[in-house]
Order: structure tokens, then C-alpha cells, then sequence
């Protein structure tokens, strides 16, 4: 339990220097440890959106909805996902 809440704490600091590969790298680490925790999901997920790595934040939305399927962050975080896509698409059909 220290060990995770060591990482994700880790990860919270990357976050705020706005470092999101490092704070996804240390997320990651946590679902090792207990992937039942729904807010290192939601935390990488946040990291995957400002990396323009929608389906990949995606997946972590859906994971966390699959638990707990009213978790408010999940729920506008899979959407500002979903939105990324749509606007990758388009970009893409206009090349």
C-alpha cells in the first residue's frame, strides 16, 4: 500500500509540472499493484488526453465505467476523448 501510494503521489508531481509521460509511466505502475483503484485510471487517462492519446485514454474511461459506472471524471474525460477522435478524424479526411 506505501509503494502505491508512493507512485501515484510521484505521478500526481509529474502531473503538475506538466510532465505526463513520466506521470502515465508512474500510473502505470500503480495498476500493477492494485488495478482496482479507479483514480489512477482516471489520473492517466487526464495524462493520455494532454498527450493527444485518445484511444488510449479512452480505454482507461471505459475500464473505470466498467467499476464504477458513475464516476463523473471518467464519464467528461472519455468524452474529451471521444472528442479528440472526432477531430482527428476529420483532420485526417481533409488531408
Amino acid at each position: 500500500i506505501e509503494k502505491f501510494k508512493r507512485l501515484k503521489n510521484e505521478g500526481n508531481d509529474f502531473v503538475k509540472m506538466g510532465e505526463y509521460e513520466e506521470a502515465a509511466n508512474k500510473y502505470s505502475e500503480c495498476m500493477k499493484l492494485n488495478a482496482e483503484e479507479c483514480t489512477v485510471y482516471t489520473n492517466r487517462a487526464l495524462c493520455y488526453l494532454k498527450l493527444y492519446k485518445y484511444e488510449e485514454a479512452k480505454r482507461d474511461c471505459d475500464h473505470v465505467l466498467q467499476i464504477e459506472d458513475s464516476n463523473v471524471k471518467a464519464f467528461y474525460r472519455r468524452a474529451l476523448a471521444y472528442k479528440g477522435l472526432q477531430v482527428r478524424k476529420k483532420n485526417m479526411a481533409g488531408i
